[in-house]
């Protein structure tokens, strides 16, 4: 039966301001850096300077408008962000994968031009007529960071007729491509699948017999080569297992990314700004918040006296207009200085939570000293939401004498081993991959028997828990790591 009720229900909300806080927490240390050049551009009434003092003007500030948020209003808040921002932006922490176990220190390299810039200057050394032209230049428009066309040709084709205005056959994209553009340097370069690239490479080799049954191999047995079916490829070409690994090697010599040197000489993504330095002095952790080119900001001065002046006056009505403005941008200044103070504080308080939860490892590099943590465990520490340790964690790079890593790669799901002590799943990773590592490739352990190995060591890891920390590894199955 259907009834209509009256409900009291007492509910927070988020202020735009609030929300605008949690994105400044948010962002990385080069995205801060331009928001607070952005506001500097938008606002006049907020100004560079080593110290803020305007504390004579706030009299003159609307205090509606103000934004203090105190621990005790941190705490609150935080239980009800997760309403204003989806979960999908809170990625899973208990699980870390590869990248994040290997910890290796990305070095970035600078190139003077693009991989297309690069490949453009090769292409207009081919004399072609001023349309094909046009056309090549579109067909590497759509060359990837690997080396590889992945659209359709007709799709081309369409772009060409929409964008260009030119309407041209397939056979004359397909002609442009294998004659000119699959003849560029590197070599593999606008092949459209794996297969074609490494028959393109082989193509440019000296002609022998391995060459010639690497070519057979690629072409007519391609998926038998992929798989790893060695004993099928021995009998559909008649060889012996000696001949077949000569023919395999010549294979493995190809690259099967051909642009992938040249991208990411000219990629900046490695290039990471840290937010956090930890060094280690006398045995003690010392934390410090990455401020490069963030400037001291305070409110204009010059505004603050426009406003006062224009309140002194008699005819307030007739400057009512100019009045509002001035409290308006004065206001969103001091909302911003204060937001900035915030930032710090919120980024600090969880990091020095993560540090000296992870005390053991700072002060080793040993990564078995990592302990098992979860976006919980900080939080609680700290009395602030997941959603905000999440936040910290999920954009966020801390320098430290082992090396620069993503923050979330500190955090790992609880395991046991037979003494009943608590354990990371970051070591059990890395025994995991030693065990792999060390292993015979002609006979690769499967994941029972990695099982059984881990479990020798006092590991008790089921075999489904082997298979999913390979796969979050990267690491293929026993039979796709075989070597003949």
């Amino acid at each position: 039966m259907l009834k209509q009720q009256l409900l009291q229900k007492g509910q927070h909300k988020l202020s735009p301001q609030q929300i605008r806080l949690m994105k400044l927490v948010q962002l990385s240390t080069l995205d801060f850096e331009q928001r607070v050049q952005q506001e500097l551009e938008e606002n006049p009434a907020l100004e560079e300077e080593n110290c803020s003092d305007f504390e004579e003007y706030s009299e003159i500030l609307e205090e509606e408008n103000k934004i203090d948020i105190t621990d005790d209003q941190n705490q609150s808040l935080d239980n009800i962000i997760d309403e204003y921002f989806s979960d999908d932006e809170i990625e899973d922490f208990q699980i870390n994968n590869q990248k994040n176990y290997s910890m290796k220190k990305h070095i970035p390299i600078i190139s003077g031009i693009s991989f297309q810039e690069y490949l453009k200057n090769q292409l207009h050394t081919f004399r072609l007529n001023e349309t094909d032209l046009l056309i090549a230049d579109f067909i590497l428009g759509n060359i990837d960071d690997d080396g590889y066309i992945r659209r359709k040709i007709t799709s081309i084709t369409d772009d060409i007729f929409l964008i260009l205005g030119k309407s041209v056959s397939t056979e004359k994209v397909e002609k442009l491509l294998v004659n000119y553009i699959q003849k560029l340097d590197p070599i593999g370069v606008g092949s459209r699948n794996l297969q074609e690239c490494l028959l393109i490479q082989l193509e440019k080799k000296k002609m022998n017999q391995e060459i010639i049954l690497s070519k057979k191999i690629i072409r007519d047995h391609f998926q038998f080569f992929i798989k790893k079916h060695y004993q099928k490829l021995q009998k559909k070409l008649g060889i012996t297992k000696k001949s077949l690994r000569k023919i395999l090697d010549q294979i493995r010599k190809l690259n099967p990314k051909p642009g992938k040197i040249y991208s990411d000489n000219t990629k900046n993504l490695n290039h990471i700004i840290p937010d956090f330095n930890i060094s280690v002095s006398d045995e003690k952790l010392e934390l410090t918040l990455n401020q490069r080119n963030i400037p001291e900001l305070k409110i204009s001065s010059l505004y603050l006296d426009m406003l006062k002046s224009y309140q002194s006056e008699k005819n307030i009505k007739e400057n009512e207009g100019t009045i509002v403005f001035l409290k308006k941008k004065i206001n969103s200044a001091k909302w911003f200085v204060d937001a900035i103070k915030q930032r710090q504080n919120t980024l600090m308080l969880t990091m020095h939570a993560i540090m000296d939860y992870q005390k053991k490892y700072f002060l080793t590099g040993d990564p078995v000293k990592i302990k098992p943590m979860i976006l919980k465990n900080i939080s609680q520490k700290i009395g602030v939401g997941i959603s905000t340790v999440s936040r910290v964690a999920n954009s966020k790079y801390v320098n430290t004498p082992y090396g620069t890593f993503l923050i979330k790669s500190f955090f790992s799901e609880k395991m046991m081993n037979q003494e009943g002590k608590e354990i990371s799943s970051i070591e059990i990773k890395k025994l995991l991959k030693e065990s792999i590592d060390k292993e015979n490739k002609k006979k690769p352990l499967t994941d029972e028997k990695l099982s059984k190995i881990l479990r020798k060591k006092g590991y008790l890891v089921a075999r489904r828990t082997i298979a999913k920390y390979r796969d979050q590894m990267h690491l293929p199955v026993a039979r796709m790591r075989k070597d003949l």
